[in-house]
């Protein structure tokens, strides 16, 4: 059995910046934007990549349940546009952008983040679906 004393920390910590910088922080979507266009009939594909229980206990209307560590394997259900893009939340980043960061390695594109993710949405005060 391999301890975490035996992981190349160097090695780790280098792949996690390049799948962050992969990933980005630029394409984002704020929490009004996307909350104005729920009432459209082109809503963008909203991806959930939370815990299911988070999931359970509420989120943003419509959107889908993706965890971040199953983003690869479903990535074919993900479905986006140059005019539709997908959005990632999770609760306060750090989830979705390496879900992101997942996604665009293995081609995926037109992928925007929540811009404050769940928190945000929620300290808003807007709508959640159980």
């Amino acid at each position: 059995m391999v301890g975490y004393q035996y992981l190349n920390r160097p090695l780790l910590s280098c792949s996690l910046l390049m799948l962050f910088s992969v990933a980005g922080c630029s394409e984002q979507i704020s929490a009004k934007t996307l909350k104005s266009q729920l009432k459209r009939k082109d809503t963008p594909m909203i991806i959930d990549v939370r815990s299911q229980g988070e999931y359970q206990n509420g989120h943003i209307p419509g959107a889908v349940h993706i965890p971040f560590w199953a983003v690869i394997k479903r990535r074919q259900q993900i479905v986006t546009s140059e005019q539709s893009p997908a959005v990632l939340y999770c609760e306060s980043g750090g989830r979705a952008v390496l879900a992101k960061g997942l996604l665009s390695l293995v081609g995926k594109k037109q992928l925007q983040l929540l811009d404050g993710h769940m928190m945000t949405w929620r300290r808003n005060g807007f709508p959640l679906e159980r």
